[in-house]
């Protein structure tokens, strides 16, 4: 069984944090309105919510179906799976499993992310890489403390997005695990 690539969107796809009017090389951009977009910011009949600016790099398709030969990819964002409606077809990415969110949001008394908890729960022991612009020390550590299996909490800038270091690192921890 190969290990899990949880992805997240939001930072490591969509280098949201980059300046507003520098969109990164390589970027292409994208107006999608995500259906807990409008509702979450207060569109109303009389008050329209402009949909989402999403910058995505069409070339990380490629990098990522790569990787689907070392990984079984899974989304692992709030986008749920509107990230197969909205991102998946951008990308050239075929319809994905998604880590559904029991409702948790914001960080955790012991200085962890939400969704660190969660993951580790969702791989069920089985070894895994996660992409993410929210990982802190605090993550590392709950993972190798409760994760029996390898594991690579891996931060990506949400300023710049996936570079390729970022897709070296996962790479060189599914060579490992495989040995």
């Amino acid at each position: 069984m190969r290990p899990l690539l949880y992805l997240d969107v939001d930072g490591p796809l969509n280098p949201y944090a980059a300046r507003p009017e520098r969109r990164p090389e390589g970027y292409t951009t994208h107006r999608l309105r995500p259906e807990g977009w409008p509702a979450r910011y207060g569109d109303t009949p009389t008050r329209r919510i402009k949909p989402l600016r999403v910058w995505l790099d069409p070339g990380h398709g490629g990098r990522l179906r790569e990787l689907a030969g070392l990984y079984e990819l899974v989304w692992a964002t709030t986008w749920g799976a509107e990230a197969n409606t909205f991102i998946a077809p951008v990308l050239g990415l075929p319809e994905l499993p998604v880590v559904e969110w029991s409702g948790a949001d914001g960080g955790r008394a012991d200085g962890t992310f939400w969704k660190t908890g969660p993951l580790v729960a969702h791989a069920r022991g089985r070894p895994f890489a996660w992409v993410d612009d929210e990982l802190r020390a605090a993550d590392q550590d709950f993972v190798a403390a409760r994760h029996d299996a390898p594991a690579l909490p891996h931060r990506v800038d949400a300023r710049l997005g996936l570079r390729e270091p970022d897709f070296a690192a996962p790479a060189a921890f599914a060579g490992d695990v495989g040995r």
